[in-house]
């Protein structure tokens, strides 16, 4: 069995002419240099670098924010297949549709936390607002789907006959002695 030899790498003339990657130093005394002019150019473009990185991060807040509703045509569609039946396919269907709005109201400001702008405000769970506000309604649009199959294959008590349980009786108007 043939053994390789590193150190033929290295008086290798193919290997050597080759140009270094991007963004690779070969020495520290560039490294150092590189190092000491970034920290002098650093104090002027952070604040336009910070205003560029919060508008990406509020960008990518609206993006979570429509997420729900980009999902819903699917959702609809799949409910659409599962017929009109109860059946396990779509009671299971109809639950996941029902539970995820509250799954992700719960876990909202954990899902926008990393958008929050660089210096953060006094208290971060009042960022974002507008985008909030649009990701709950959102939510809540899932959950019509969710009620409006719910309510198509009967489930909802929507009926008077669904309530005869809770209605009392009244007395007769007549009375019949024989």
């Amino acid at each position: 069995m043939p053994a390789l030899n590193y150190a033929s790498l290295e008086h290798n003339s193919k290997w050597r002419s080759l140009p270094p990657a991007p963004g690779f130093l070969k020495s520290a005394r560039r490294h150092h240099f590189f190092i000491s002019s970034a920290k002098g150019l650093d104090k002027a473009p952070t604040k336009a670098i910070s205003d560029k990185q919060n508008k990406l991060k509020e960008k990518r807040a609206w993006d979570l924010a429509v997420a729900p509703a980009k999902s819903l045509p699917m959702q609809a569609l799949m409910l659409y297949m599962s017929g009109g039946g109860v059946q396990v396919f779509s009671m299971s269907l109809i639950f996941m549709l029902l539970l995820q709005p509250f799954r992700n109201a719960i876990g909202m400001n954990a899902a926008f936390a990393p958008f929050v702008a660089s210096p953060p405000p006094a208290n971060p769970a009042f960022a974002l607002i507008p985008q909030k506000f649009v990701y709950i309604l959102c939510n809540l649009l899932t959950l019509a789907v969710g009620l409006w199959k719910c309510q198509s294959l009967g489930l909802l008590p929507t009926g008077t006959g669904d309530w005869l349980a809770f209605e009392t009786r009244g007395q007769p108007p007549e009375i019949a002695l024989l």
